[in-house]
């Protein structure tokens, strides 16, 4: 398996840290409004990942953090009269159904910043102590020119970054390109008690101390747009290894921008479609195969027309189910053999730096192959039989991608259940049958029954 990592700007080969577990830290949403669909792409990117590792049988643990204090959070909470808390929680609870709608599974960790300040706080006084950072008038700043491997992750020349930065230069830095690890506070602002006086984290060290809590001080994966590779992932490489000493994160992945009228979506620009907005249009499993017809690190131009493109596209999947459901059970010896080569396809795609273009086109070739045997199915036994497993391997191989997830049917399942169904599915697409029916027995005891059919798990609550 090879994945492309944006610090050595080559394919690798993946060695987790820990044989048999993957750790991986993706960089969520700052919540001061509703999410975009740009937002949904960088999270189906992820999810899609963290999917994959687990069909493979990896042991997964997953973390998608909250920005929950930031210039735009306060900005909009003081323009309202409400406490800054009040707009992050709204969209906080906003991202999260978002999620649910387009069938992004939750992290197994999404901490927010504000739970973690005392953590901030303890690694910036070790920067301090180690002469990685100074303070100035209750502002605390990391010293660039004391971690000479800054700029390797974006490529950027550093003397081009003084130049730029000169611009709009703040005279107490030791240097332009120092950047801030602790805000001294302003009227109006929330604010955290520390020994350089109430002030607030800044940025970056906020994704250095919530992934080294829930990952360790090394870790596998750390992922997000490639907006974020400067200044933010370059700040906390910077920032963790002068603490640790260690690599921060082996592999940096990068997923590419969406773009609407040839320009990045940004709601600075004001070009946004919501996630919100979207669903009302479009069926979300449209997107998601919109989406990942473009391989994750390349720019995705949005459309209308090429979203509902998609929405055919995807119909052509989909229909199969029907019909599989109509012909009854398939056998119970799993996927005919003339079908077997299907899955080693995928997996080779997959295994290719999660190159879903190609995944999805096993899957339509798939569907081709069992559309042949569609009328033959309601005659001919050894094909009915073959059709049915057929389907039932286009749903588990689709679901590796997120598709047939019946997204808004779980919308509102509780996160502990909706995450024990995908972990189940996963179990099922690579046939562990006995994680599978224990994982069934945990969301039996939550008080949710699973019915497995030809088009995916049919989740519901339990009687009482």
């Amino acid at each position: 398996m090879k994945v492309y990592n944006t610090l050595t700007r080559s394919k690798e080969e993946f060695v987790p840290l820990t044989p048999g577990h993957v750790r991986i830290y993706a960089c969520g949403v700052t919540v001061y409004d509703l999410s975009h669909i740009g937002h949904a792409r960088s999270t189906m990117v992820f999810d899609v990942i963290q999917r994959y590792f687990r069909f493979k049988g990896y042991r997964v643990t997953f973390v998608r953090n909250f920005t929950d204090v930031d210039d735009r959070i306060i900005r909009r909470a003081n323009a309202e009269g409400v406490p800054a808390t009040e707009v992050s929680e709204r969209y906080i609870q906003a991202f999260r159904e978002d999620m649910a709608a387009i069938g992004v599974a939750p992290a197994d960790a999404e901490p927010k910043a504000t739970e973690h300040v005392p953590d901030m706080v303890v690694l910036i006084e070790r920067l301090v102590a180690k002469g990685f950072a100074y303070t100035v008038d209750g502002d605390v700043y990391f010293e660039i020119r004391r971690f000479p491997g800054y700029g390797r992750l974006s490529g950027k020349n550093l003397d081009e970054l003084l130049a730029g930065a000169r611009v709009e230069v703040d005279e107490r830095k030791r240097d332009p390109r120092d950047f801030a690890l602790w805000k001294s506070s302003k009227p109006g602002e929330p604010a955290w008690p520390s020994p350089w006086g109430p002030g607030r984290p800044g940025w970056h060290i906020e994704c250095s101390v919530m992934a080294m809590k829930y990952l360790g001080e090394s870790f596998d994966i750390h992922g997000g747009g490639e907006d974020l590779i400067f200044p933010h992932h370059e700040c906390e490489i910077a920032q963790s290894e002068a603490d640790t000493g260690r690599p921060f994160a082996r592999y940096w992945l990068h997923n590419g921008m969406v773009n609407l009228r040839a320009e990045k979506m940004s709601k600075s620009l004001g070009n946004v479609l919501t996630i919100r907005e979207f669903v009302k249009r479009h069926e979300p499993d449209a997107f998601r195969l919109f989406v990942l017809g473009t391989h994750y690190r390349h720019p995705v131009d949005f459309a209308e027309e090429r979203v509902r493109d998609s929405a055919r596209a995807l119909e052509r999947l989909t229909r199969l189910a029907p019909d599989a459901q109509a012909r009854g059970s398939g056998t119970s010896g799993g996927v005919p053999e003339e079908l077997g080569g299907f899955r080693a396809r995928f997996e080779a795609a997959m295994d290719d730096d999660f190159n879903t273009p190609q995944a999805l086109g096993v899957l339509f070739d798939l569907a081709r192959t069992l559309a042949d045997d569609r009328e033959r199915a309601a005659t001919d036994r050894h094909v009915r039989e073959r059709f049915v497993a057929g389907v039932s391997e286009l749903v588990a191989l689709g679901q590796v991608l997120g598709l047939f997830q019946r997204a808004r049917e779980t919308a509102g399942m509780p996160a502990e259940v909706l995450r024990l169904v995908e972990e189940r599915g996963q179990a099922r697409a690579r046939r562990d049958w006995m994680r599978a029916d224990q994982l069934r027995d945990e969301i039996e005891r939550l008080g949710w029954s699973v019915e497995d059919t030809p088009s995916g798990p049919r989740i519901t609550r339990k009687s009482v």
